[in-house]
Formats: C-alpha cells, structure tokens, sequence
C-alpha cells in the first residue's frame, strides 16, 4: 500500500457537516488516485493564514510524484500559490513544476471543494509525468473517469454518503474497472475485469455489451429478494454486490458519474473474490466442526458423570462413594466447558455463566450435608478458552473444599471474589468455617484436590496459596491471561 490517510482534525470555520464529509472523502479518495495515477493531499484552512495538510495518498497504479509525507506541514496563503488561488477563487487551478526532490517534471491540480458556493478545502494532485505509464485504451479510460470524478469532487458530489465501500474485500481500481456509457453499454473493460466475469460463464466479449442485461444473464434464477443484485447496477447509485454463480463469486462496485448535473454513465469495479468466498466458507465449516465437536464432547462427558452416579449409588462403602461423587462432579465441571464453547466459538470466554453454573452445581451436591450458600463477589471477565477448562476444575475443587470446610460455620456462606488486573485474574475463595491447622503445609498436603488445584495452576503459569485466620480461610488463585506460557 502507498497510502498515508489521517482523518481531518477539527480546523477552524469547519462544520462538523464539512468534518464528517472530509472524513468519507478519505476513506475513498483511492479510487481518484487509482484511476489520476496522481499523488493526493488534502488541505484545510487553519484560522485565516495557514492551510495544513490533513492526509495523503500515493497511486496503486503508478509512481508517486512525491517522495516524502508532507502530512501535517503547513502553507501560508500566498495568493500566488496555487492551494490558495483555487481556495480563494473556487475554480480548479493546474501548473506544472519539478519535484525538488527528484527533480521530475511534474503536474499539479489544486481541485477547491465547494459546499453550498464556499470553499471548505483543497484537494491537490500531483502527477508524475515521467512516470506515466504509455498511453493505451487503458490509461485513457482510467483519466477519462478521473477527470469526471475531479468535477465531482469540485461540486460536492463524491464521495456518495449511501453506500461505503468493505476495506479488506471492496475491490480497487487495478482488481478490475469496467466503464459503462450513460446508455447502459460497455466503453471499456479492463483485462483483469474481463476475466472475472468469463470465470462467472461469460463466453463473449464485454465491449458494447448492455452491462445490467449481461450480468442478469450470468446469474443464476434465485428467490426473490428485497433488491436483487442486477437491481444494484444500474449505476442510479454507488453501489456494492456480489455476483454469484456455481463457477465463481466476484464483488462489483458501482460508482456513478456525473458530469456537472448531467449523468454520465458509471464506473464498475470488480474484483474476483472466488478463492476468499471458498477460504470464508471453509472456516465458516471448521467453526461449525468444531462446534459440534465440542457438543459431541459434552455430551460424551455428561453420559460419564451419569454412570459414575450410578455406579456411587450402587457401592455401599462411603470412601468409594465419596471418591466416585468428587470423579462425577470433575467430569461435569469439564462438560460445562464445552456447553458454553459449543454455542459459539471464540477464543475467549465470558466465564461468569460457567462460575455460576459450576458453582450451583457444587452447591447442590453439598445440600444433603447442610446448607451453604454460595456468592459471587465481581466478575471473572474473559477468560482465554484455553485457560476455561482448567480454571473450571480449579473452581469446582475450591468451592468443593470451601463447603466441605463451611458446613456449620455461623454465616453459611461461601464467598468467591474474582477480578482481573494488569492482564491477571485473581480469584479468592473464602469460607467462615474450621481454621487451617497450626502446622498445616500446602506443598506436603495430600488432599487430592487441592493436588489437583496446585498443578493446574501451576502449568498455567499461575500461583495458588492457601491461608487461614481465626475468622475465615482463603483459597487465592491468579493466573496471567495476556500471555499463557504456551505462547511465550
């Protein structure tokens, strides 16, 4: 890309009208330079001495005339120069020159932008013309609609505030210009224009063909819709469509162009999009893979935990129980993961549903001891979708162990208080029941959970304590999210 676009500051005498329209002609002002083969800078007057350069553009299409950014410099108004002549009078204004940096010939439009008989700022152009390409039909097409798209920017006329254009798929003058008669005929099309379409099923040529019949003939017989696509071009209005046949999909931009007041015809680009619509498809096909894989998953860990449940119901030993109901609640926990991913799939995930649910789940399963409740204290936020499984576990085991502890405390409740700071979540798990012992050491325990607790954690990246007062015990976990260790 040769491009330098800046959005227009807030100059003085400005409306914020004028501000919004300076701001669309950037976002499209390519398209002039494309076809000009012209360097473009835009100039808006500062108080009543100075214009500034607010933005620039280099062609796609040619050589720039200028080497260096001249964004942000600034021109006082002399009448002899020629940004301030066009400002002052309202008439395009041309001259030729060398470029002092290279010493090239040169030549230079400043084009006034009018608005309502006032200048609201200057258009200027610079073209190379040592680096201009030999003259061909070609060329001849591209300044034919370069000097109607000039005028139109004169008048206030272009950019149309309807339709705006995709950055990443809209095509670009040299994907494909086609320039349609004002009768609807085809003057010229470029050879990068005339393969899309023969790769859509055209087996003729484009020149002199009626552009709307032609296309219509292309495409394939659909249900009606709110505006077919042949309906978009017939250049009434600047316009942006796919066509779509079995064989291809090309992306068509119509651009009408008038000549003063007078309609004179329109410009069509185009741009053979077939192998992003089929990479967009596949991704959109591996998104739905997955999906359903993480479903399938789910459903596989539900089916799990169900036969664990079973087979507790079945032991008479309570040691056997209790291990196979701590098995059960781990596989449901992961199963609640891979719910929320198979709903949509993104690498993050918004994990209070997932705290919630977890939460009421462990809490269920505690209810025959006694009650506790459980309370969410802040929000866990979005948590990276390979960090949700293991933060998932982390949690069930926590809050497991919180219950376990909590049961007959004054309170009844446990509480579970996340946040995220500087790219970190911190979560602490706090319950009002039996201290920790005088003597007690996380890293000789031999609680399987919080075994289980410490080396998720761990291989997170993340760091996991456990302390006690007399008046409550407190499970704190942090875990970095900006950069999981997998990724440095």
């Amino acid at each position: 890309m040769k491009n330098r676009e800046k959005m227009p500051p807030s100059p003085s005498g400005q409306s914020a009208e004028d501000r919004s329209w300076l701001n669309n002609l950037v976002d499209e002002w390519s398209l002039l330079a494309d076809l000009a083969f012209a360097d473009l800078i835009l100039w808006t007057p500062e108080g009543d001495e100075v214009f500034r350069a607010v933005a620039q553009v280099r062609p796609n299409t040619g050589p720039t005339a200028l080497e260096d950014d001249v964004v942000g410099s600034e021109i006082s108004h002399n009448p002899e120069h020629l940004v301030t002549e066009a400002f002052l009078s309202g008439k395009i204004c041309h001259s030729s020159e060398h470029s002092a940096d290279a010493g090239l010939p040169v030549d230079v439009s400043a084009i006034p932008i009018m608005n309502r008989g006032r200048s609201m700022a200057v258009l200027e152009m610079h073209s190379n013309r040592m680096g201009l390409r030999s003259p061909g039909i070609l060329e001849d097409s591209y300044l034919e609609a370069a000097q109607l798209l000039v005028g139109m920017v004169h008048h206030h006329q272009f950019p149309d505030p309807g339709e705006r254009r995709v950055p990443w798929v809209s095509p670009r003058v040299g994907d494909g210009m086609i320039r349609v008669k004002r009768d609807g005929t085809i003057a010229y099309a470029s050879p990068n224009a005339v393969s899309a379409f023969r790769r859509l099923g055209l087996a003729g040529d484009l020149f002199g063909e009626d552009f709307v019949a032609m296309s219509r003939a292309l495409l394939p017989e659909r249900a009606p819709v709110e505006r077919s696509a042949s309906d978009l071009l017939t250049g009434v209005g600047a316009a942006e469509v796919d066509l779509e046949t079995d064989r291809a999909n090309v992306r068509v931009r119509v651009l009408p162009l008038l000549d003063g007041t007078l309609q004179a015809g329109y410009v069509v680009l185009c741009r053979d999009t077939t192998e992003l619509r089929s990479r967009e498809r596949q991704l959109v096909t591996k998104d739905a893979t997955i999906r359903e894989i993480h479903h399938r998953v789910k459903n596989n860990l539900q089916t799990v935990a169900a036969l664990l449940r079973l087979q507790s119901r079945r032991i008479s030993s309570a040691e056997a129980k209790a291990a196979l109901d701590d098995a059960m609640q781990r596989v449901a926990a992961i199963a609640v993961v891979h719910e929320m991913l198979s709903q949509g799939f993104d690498s993050e995930v918004q994990f209070d549903d997932v705290a919630d649910r977890l939460l009421r789940m462990v809490s269920d399963v505690a209810a025959t001891g006694g009650h506790v409740q459980m309370v969410r204290e802040g929000s866990f936020g979005s948590v990276p979708a390979d960090v949700a499984t293991s933060l998932s576990l982390v949690l069930t085991e926590l809050a497991q162990n919180a219950i376990e502890h909590g049961l007959g405390s004054a309170s009844g409740q446990v509480f579970i208080k996340p946040h995220q700071e500087d790219g970190r979540l911190v979560v602490a798990v706090e319950n009002f029941g039996e201290p920790l012992p005088v003597d007690f050491n996380l890293a000789q325990s031999t609680s399987l959970g919080l075994s289980i607790v410490s080396t998720l954690v761990s291989d997170l990246g993340g760091e996991f304590s456990l302390t006690s007062t007399a008046e409550s015990t407190v499970a704190s976990v942090s875990l970095p999210l900006a950069q999981a260790p997998w990724q440095r």
